[in-house]
């Protein structure tokens, strides 16, 4: 494929020799001959003049002119240079099919299970009694889907994952190896002796359309009710996500985030690596939180951005930060002071 074929069907504006064959894609410092490579983050254009890529896409305001890139970089102006790249690596690399075909001979099924057109089962896969599955749907290796579970069509379950009893999942789900979906809330009474009585976990977990969650992950069913996972998520791996929780919808959640119990998450949320939600407050839609940060009570203003813990809006906690950063200095220059301070004391005391 030729540069002026990927401008032409990424409706791109080509600028330099478009006749140069693309084969392979690459990050833009790593990027050799017969690489296309993209430039969406400012803090890499850096790159730009010494990269040995082919072409590269870059958004329609970038100043080519200012970017000493080297006489051979032919430029493909692009509206998204990052979605423009996806579309080129969808079609440049092939990929690989890591389910098998057709229902193993291993896979143990219950005969009251529903199998939709088309479904793939892998090896020592357990389909449980009343299980509904959609067509077109692939389930790998040593997946469980429990008692009365639905599945949706055309989702795929990696290796080892487990969809508990009744609980149900929408159609183009894609679930990643080791998630486990609906098992028991975290719910335990106190006793008068000190020992705690299991509060029974009687809730389901239902995940909606378009959904995608990473591995490892934990969503536990709901006390009574639901733990609803809407349409659009997207989680990373290692997130646990506790009874009675709702995600709204086309929320973004990165890698180690903890939400406890009853919280309510808006739509379009972008949350990043290792926050922590406390239960039974609420998020309002837009919000986005930076990495590390504690939400212990409810945002209630769309579109603002939070940062640190307790989390504050995000320039009030920058100031903060700085204050505390400079404390050491400011420690010093008080104590300097009240040396001074009490020189010109003594001194005075000693003249009266």
């Amino acid at each position: 494929m030729t540069v002026a074929d990927i401008a032409s069907w990424l409706k791109g504006e080509l600028v330099g020799d478009g006749t140069r064959e693309i084969t392979r894609v690459a990050k833009i410092e790593e990027a050799g001959s017969a690489d296309l490579t993209f430039l969406s983050n400012p803090r890499y254009e850096q790159h730009v003049r010494r990269t040995g890529a082919v072409a590269i896409l870059v958004s329609r305001t970038f100043d080519i002119a200012k970017a000493s890139a080297p006489p051979s970089l032919a430029f493909i102006r692009v509206d998204d240079p990052y979605l423009a790249f996806l579309e080129v690596l969808k079609r440049l690399t092939p990929s690989l099919d890591p389910f098998g075909k057709g229902i193993h001979a291993t896979a143990v099924i219950s005969p009251t299970a529903t199998l939709g057109t088309g479904v793939d089962i892998g090896a020592y896969a357990v389909i449980g009694d009343g299980a509904r599955i959609g067509g077109g749907t692939r389930i790998a290796e040593g997946c469980v889907v429990g008692t009365m579970a639905e599945i949706g069509g055309d989702c795929r379950l990696f290796p080892h994952v487990t969809i508990y009893h009744q609980c149900r999942v929408g159609n183009r789900v894609t679930i990643h190896a080791g998630t486990v979906i609906g098992s028991d809330g975290f719910g335990f009474a106190p006793k008068p002796d000190g020992a705690y009585e299991k509060i029974p976990q009687l809730g389901i977990v239902v995940i909606e359309d378009d959904v995608e969650i990473g591995s490892n992950c934990s969503i536990d069913r709901a006390t009574m009710g639901e733990t609803l996972i809407m349409k659009g998520v997207k989680l990373d791996n290692l997130i646990q996500v506790a009874h009675n929780v709702v995600i709204g919808e086309n929320t973004v959640i990165a890698a180690q985030t903890g939400i406890s119990g009853s919280t309510k998450l808006g739509k379009n949320l972008m949350v990043a690596g290792q926050v922590g939600f406390a239960g039974h407050l609420e998020v309002a839609d837009r919000t986005v939180i930076m990495a590390q940060s504690g939400i212990p009570e409810s945002i209630t203003e769309p579109g603002k951005t939070y940062f640190g813990y307790p989390a504050k809006e995000r320039n009030r906690a920058f100031r903060i930060e700085a204050v505390i950063r400079s404390l050491p200095e400011l420690a010093r220059e008080v104590a300097s002071l009240t040396r001074r301070m009490d020189e010109v004391l003594k001194k005075l005391e000693s003249k009266s």
